[in-house]
């Protein structure tokens, strides 16, 4: 199995929790918020995902890989802090109570 395919339930799950905030209040502004965090998470992924792996402290084998790389950070190491970024704060919104 490669990293990509194992993204694809991470994924899926976001999008569709996501989704079901959308009649929330503030959903553009969360959407917006999520962004720049997601876009703020990718920075520090790049930089110690390509510090950790220059230091041995781990390696992927290759055959499960895209083969597309930021640096020596292959690019499906992007996709767990952007759906953070966005399944968190639509889970918060779904656990929350809806004002009146």
């Amino acid at each position: 199995m490669t990293y990509a395919l194992l993204i694809v339930p991470f994924a899926a799950v976001t999008i569709l929790v996501t989704l079901a905030t959308a009649r929330r209040a503030d959903f553009g502004h969360r959407m917006g918020s999520s962004a720049i965090a997601a876009l703020a998470l990718c920075v520090l992924t790049a930089i110690f995902d390509n510090i950790m792996i220059a230091l041995g402290l781990f390696t992927y084998p290759p055959e499960h890989l895209s083969g597309i790389r930021v640096g020596l950070a292959p690019l499906e190491d992007f996709s767990y802090p952007v759906c953070a970024a966005f399944f968190v704060p639509a889970v918060f919104t779904l656990l929350s109570r809806r004002r009146a």
